[in-house]
């Protein structure tokens, strides 16, 4: 349902701008930050390593170079808020922290359900280079609040729009192509045979649900795909399964008593999807970060490359970009915008630009329009945990870019030359021709309580482009 059709949306909204203006005002400013992108883009990294960056930036240490610049000098202090009487699950940085400082260390686990958390940044008034007016008024605060939640999620966002009758289309026709279509050879000739005027029965729904859930599956892990709808069947939460999640795509849509049935569900699906997540806590987040792990859509193929680029098509035009009439009446809407390439260590320096490129390239289209709304969009490559130094190896006798580090599986050093990434989606030559590789590092070691930050590769610039101008 839009705003025009929910009047109490409006309500809300205009009540959060009024909120938001307030506290401008006063000098305790709260900017929302939505960690959203693909599964395993690195979101519970990304996290983690703004976090210990951002804390050890408060105790005044260098981590975070081009926030610092951005913030004019003027960033105080840092500290995580105290616990209120929040209904989620809060962010554990300090477990994830100890995990990758472990012996061996290991990358935190898939997000399996939301937690938030939140950080008072004090700031510096900006015409109190010394502190006099300070101690006056007190220092100006700006509390950031956090969100990660899988991202299995996110690809829900476009079915907000879609009837169970183009949900079905849409879907059915992707699994029809490609790859695909092998892995879904026995679901499809399970719908296929079901007659006309099917009764709806539950056997056959929970059959037909099994079966189209392991075709999701089969697809993320054996294919690298990412465009998986809907997204709590490949993870259903904290709750568990349940029978809202019994649904698969139909030809016909909602023709005969079983497409009344799951169109019934996959119309519950998506209003409890609304009401649970994407109301409360994805709608007003003012800032944006976007992650997409462009590396291992390369290196997965063409299928899965173009796959990436179908999915992050379809968020990034979902999303909502905000400029028209009413978030300029309610204040609320997104100001700010970063599309970002992760993994960015595991390339030389001389191809993080064409990595930025290729980003560029795929998000052009919903990138020009969030401009065209009135939003401060950004493209860039970053590693959350820097794992790799640039080096120089040989190839076929010549000296080539390359990357060194600790390699997970083995423990042991190597020296890695990815190979060229293209500056825009490639054609047939490249994936004839093209070659890259996509190891796994072991990350750096560092202290176990993030107390002198992380290392990472841009991070700064991506937190500068996003709340650089409230600091």
């Amino acid at each position: 349902m839009s705003d025009l059709l929910d009047p109490f949306g409006l309500f809300r909204d205009a009540a959060y701008g009024a909120e938001r203006l307030g506290r401008s005002l006063i000098g305790q400013e709260r900017i929302r930050l939505a960690v959203t992108g693909l599964s395993r883009a690195g979101k519970t990294v990304f996290l983690t390593s703004l976090l210990a960056n951002l804390l050890a930036a408060g105790r005044g240490l260098n981590t975070l170079e081009a926030l610092g610049k951005a913030a004019g000098g003027r960033l105080h202090a840092v500290r995580v808020a105290p616990p209120g009487n929040e209904a989620l699950p809060r962010f554990d940085v300090a477990g994830h922290l100890a995990a990758l400082a472990a012996d061996p260390p290991a990358w935190p686990p898939r997000t399996e359900d939301l937690s938030t958390l939140e950080l008072v940044l004090e700031v510096r008034r900006q015409t109190d280079p010394v502190g006099l007016v300070s101690g006056v008024l007190g220092q100006r605060t700006v509390t950031l609040e956090l969100l990660d939640y899988p991202g299995e999620w996110l690809l829900d966002l476009p079915m907000l729009r879609q009837d169970y009758a183009a949900w079905s289309a849409e879907t059915l026709a992707r699994l029809r192509r490609g790859p695909r279509a092998s892995i879904a050879a026995e679901f499809l000739a399970f719908i296929e045979a079901l007659p006309a005027g099917m009764p709806a029965e539950e056997s056959t729904v929970r059959r037909g649900a099994a079966l189209y859930r392991d075709v999701l599956r089969a697809c993320r892990d054996r294919l690298g795909f990412r465009f998986l709808q809907p997204g709590r069947l490949l993870n259903p939460g904290p709750r568990g399964e349940t029978p809202l999640l019994w649904f698969f795509p139909l030809p016909g849509g909602a023709a005969g008593p079983l497409g009344r049935l799951l169109a019934d569900r996959h119309a519950a699906y998506i209003a409890a999807q609304r009401a649970e997540f994407f109301e409360p806590y994805f709608r007003r987040f003012e800032r944006q970060a976007v992650l997409v792990d462009v590396l291992g859509a390369l290196h997965a193929g063409p299928e899965a490359f173009a796959d990436t680029a179908e999915a992050l098509a379809a968020i990034a035009d979902a999303l909502r970009y905000g400029g028209g009439w009413m978030d300029w009446l309610t204040g609320v809407g997104v100001q700010r915008v970063a599309f970002v390439a992760t993994k960015a260590d595991h390339v030389p320096e001389r191809q993080r630009h064409a990595l930025e490129a290729l980003l560029g390239s795929l998000t052009g289209g919903p990138a020009q329009r969030a401009g065209a709304a009135g939003v401060s969009s950004s493209v860039h490559s970053m590693a959350a945990i820097r794992c790799t130094e640039d080096d120089v190896a040989t190839l076929e006798g010549r000296p080539v870019a390359a990357v060194r580090g600790v390699l997970l599986e083995s423990g042991k050093p190597a020296k890695v030359y990815p190979g060229d990434i293209p500056l825009k989606p490639p054609g047939p030559d490249y994936w004839a021709h093209g070659f890259f590789e996509m190891p796994e590092f072991q990350p750096p070691r560092f202290d176990a309580a993030g107390g002198h930050g992380v290392p990472h590769l841009g991070l700064d610039v991506v937190l500068a482009a996003l709340i650089g101008d409230a600091l």
